[in-house]
């Protein structure tokens, strides 16, 4: 065989060799990785199961409770003092800490003085005593035993006598200081904001025999008193915002928690907080507290209302139909699809319309494309159209992957096998051997003519064993 001959069936060997490797890995893969693609499964999801609006809903704890009024409370006045004047009058609105009455200062005054001579009395009386005593012992000290007991007798007395005193002073010494502070501050304070009612002048207070002289109610003409258990006391905080909820229609309104009544409420049959049950010991105790609304447009004395512990959910999105999380979603340019199982049974790509998404929770909302009763499969790089579908993890044959569920590229490191997988057995496509010397006794155009009948473009692809092993052989033959 002369050089030309030889470089010509090199470089045509070669070519061939190539062709076999593209061809037999695009079959390798065209075929799924050695396998039928529509015999691998892929698991599938119903898209009730996956619909976020079905429960999205935040926690939210429901208490009763009912409008009231405000609450009022009762001034009194301190009966042993002389009233000398009354500040307010019926409707007056007053801040905590407002003067409401004053009293007698000059009474107070004469109080104080008489408080103070009468411990001066006392202390006299105990010096008194102690003398008597002194001389009492001196006496006894030269008596006979009879007599000696009368002096006994009488020095008990005297000493019983200053133990008395002794404790009326430090009785009187207390209230003397509440009649100086009564003069540095005589008057009675309002312990609320709010507006004066019932105001009663001093001789009503001694036709009606009360120590009530006024009451004082909250401002506004409604509050709204809840119900709670011991059980969720922790979600019940003075300051805390709340929605009040009708129970007739959808009318709410937002208000803050004012204050906590930790007392433990009384249950009973026709209390409509009670449990009903008349073991003390099955119940748990109720407490109450108290709620301003900003407003109480629409709301009536005595209405049952529901109240919410408000965690923005008056400003939540209402979801309604079909939502699913965004990692559902595939990108197919600028249309949107998801692996949806087909009629047959098949996975397809179901192209869908996204309408809105609340990006708080990861998920938006399938406008169509999808109905509840579909079924679905999460994104994965290894799923393609055809695959078979199936609601058993046990029969999934397609492996989860950590790569973006929209990234359907394929790379060097997910090809499995390569050129060294492509069998070479050395035979034609009848898996006879060629004959080494066979091109010896060709032409460049006969072994070209050879080749191009024997392994077409199209042949190449569908025959790629045989086309290894004429090369193979050729190779031989040009080694030897």
């Amino acid at each position: 065989m002369t050089t030309k001959k030889r470089i010509c069936t090199v470089i045509i060997v070669l070519v061939i060799v190539c062709a076999v490797c593209v061809g037999g890995f695009l079959v390798w893969k065209k075929t799924g990785k050695g396998g039928s693609k529509s015999s691998q499964k892929v698991y599938v999801q119903k898209v009730s199961s996956l619909n976020t609006a079905s429960d999205f809903k935040l926690s939210n704890r429901s208490f009763l409770g009912v409008v009231e009024a405000q609450e009022s409370v009762d001034v009194k006045y301190d009966s042993s003092k002389t009233v000398d004047e009354i500040l307010v009058k019926n409707g007056d609105s007053v801040k905590k800490g407002d003067k409401l009455l004053t009293y007698d200062v000059e009474a107070i005054n004469l109080q104080l003085e008489q408080a103070k001579l009468e411990v001066e009395r006392l202390q006299n009386e105990i010096a008194s005593n102690k003398n008597q005593i002194a001389e009492l012992e001196k006496e006894k000290k030269n008596a006979d035993q009879d007599a000696a007991v009368s002096y006994t007798t009488q020095i008990l007395s005297l000493q019983s006598d200053n133990a008395k005193n002794e404790y009326d002073i430090k009785a009187k010494n207390v209230e003397i200081k509440k009649l100086e502070a009564s003069t540095k501050n005589a008057y009675v304070t309002a312990s609320i904001d709010g507006t004066v009612k019932n105001v009663k002048t001093v001789d009503k207070l001694q036709e009606d025999g009360g120590d009530v002289i006024m009451q004082i109610t909250e401002e506004g003409d409604y509050r709204i008193k809840g119900r709670f258990n011991e059980q969720n006391s922790k979600d019940i905080m003075q300051g805390a915002s709340v929605i009040v909820k009708s129970r007739l229609d959808d009318s709410t309104w937002k208000g803050e928690i004012t204050s906590v009544d930790t007392s433990p409420q009384k249950n009973s049959g026709e209390d409509m907080y009670s449990y009903g049950s008349s073991d003390e010991m099955s119940q748990s105790s109720n407490y109450a507290f108290y709620v301003k609304p900003e407003s109480f447009d629409g709301l009536m004395l005595g209405q049952h209302v529901l109240i919410e512990i408000d965690n923005g959910q008056d400003t939540a999105i209402n979801k309604t139909g079909i939502w699913l999380y965004s990692d559902f979603i595939c990108k197919d340019g600028k249309k949107n699809y998801v692996w949806a199982k087909n009629e047959d049974g098949k996975i397809e790509k179901r192209y869908v319309e996204i309408g809105q998404k609340d990006e708080d929770n990861g998920d938006c909302e399938i406008k169509s494309g999808l109905e509840k009763g579909d079924y679905i499969a999460y994104p994965d790089k290894s799923i393609e159209e055809g695959m078979t579908a199936t609601t058993n993890e046990a029969d999934v044959s397609v492996p989860p992957n950590d790569l973006d569920p929209n990234d359907n590229t394929d790379s060097d490191a997910d090809t499995e096998g390569g050129d060294e997988d492509i069998a070479f057995d050395g035979s034609d496509e009848d898996g006879m051997a060629i004959d080494e010397d066979m091109f010896a006794s060709m032409t460049d155009e006969e072994i070209e003519e050879y080749f191009n009948k024997l392994y077409g473009e199209e042949e190449n692809a569908e025959n790629a064993d045989g086309e290894n092993a004429d090369a193979a052989d050729a190779d031989a033959a040009f080694a030897e």
